[in-house]
């Protein structure tokens, strides 16, 4: 009897918490209710006062205005080149600072040595320098490797400021890791880049998740560096947007600026609705060791 009174009782606190949790769902999905179905009306629509009302004419003549042929600094290009700039800018950037991160690591953990404490420090100190410390000393930097204004730029720019983070990531994870197989691969002959290759970097997968997440998602959303370090060829995808965006004169279009930062936002959007259950796990995967 008296579970059934305690079942009872639970249900209406269930009901609440779900509608609190269904009201909080439709707050944050609503902007993007707004930018989706503003994209598929024509400026007529949105210019009437529809903002909210589902298309009358459904149209995709403001995305293909977006992608490749909208107004863009001084030429009419659209997204297109941008995006492809921003692909090859987060893809080796991604790889190149996951792949240094789990080096660094693995160091820190399994071949420790005088002062590894401090350069941890020193590597988890540069996580939190805000950007704009960085941008002068930067920029000077990237002038001097005649990279400047380019994709490699920004490339080294987002693996250099990239390298804190993974090597935290990592080596909180490899904390973790039994030493006792490293050091009985050491007895069988195992070398350095052996045991990383053949040991460590298979066990990885969680940890490497998190941190391609979350490299990938902070690069491909990136303005700072990619507003100061690009030249008009070499602009990513988030400062083409903001050029989208501003060189509207007269009527604004905002059904075109809707596609825009939906076709902005759709590849880490996508990176999280494939992998994003994959993430939390590789947080939890090292935060208990033994």
């Amino acid at each position: 009897m008296s579970t059934m009174s305690k079942s009872s009782s639970l249900r209406p606190a269930r009901v609440i918490l779900y509608l609190l949790l269904a009201l909080f769902c439709i707050y944050y999905l609503l902007p993007l209710y707004v930018m989706v179905v503003n994209s598929l009306k024509p400026l007529t629509e949105i210019t009437s006062g529809g903002m909210m009302a589902l298309p009358q004419e459904w149209t995709i003549a403001p995305w293909q205005s977006a992608w490749s042929s909208a107004q863009v600094g001084v030429e009419a290009t659209g997204l297109r080149p941008y995006f492809l700039n921003s692909i090859i800018m987060v893809v080796p950037a991604v790889a190149l600072s996951t792949l240094v991160g789990a080096l660094n690591g693995y160091v820190l953990t399994k071949w420790t040595f005088r002062g590894a404490t401090i350069l941890f420090g020193l590597l988890l100190f540069g996580c939190f320098i805000p950007f704009q410390m960085v941008l002068i000393p930067m920029a000077r930097m990237l002038g001097l490797m005649g990279i400047a204004g380019t994709v490699p730029g920004l490339i080294f720019v987002h693996f250099v400021y990239g390298i804190g983070f993974s090597t935290l990531y990592f080596r909180n994870y490899y904390a973790a890791f039994p030493t006792e197989l490293v050091r009985a691969a050491q007895i069988d002959g195992a070398g350095f880049f052996r045991i990383f290759w053949r040991i460590l970097l298979p066990s990885s997968g969680p940890i490497a998740v998190v941190c391609i997440i979350w490299q990938f998602t902070n690069i491909w959303n990136d303005f700072l560096f990619g507003a100061s370090f690009s030249d008009f060829d070499s602009q990513p995808m988030t400062v083409a947007l903001n050029n989208l965006v501003q060189s509207s004169t007269g009527v604004k279009e905002y059904n075109v600026h809707f596609a825009g930062a939906i076709m902005a936002a759709l590849p880490t959007l996508l990176v999280y609705i494939v992998a994003g259950r994959y993430f939390v796990r590789g947080l939890m995967a090292g935060s208990v060791k033994g």
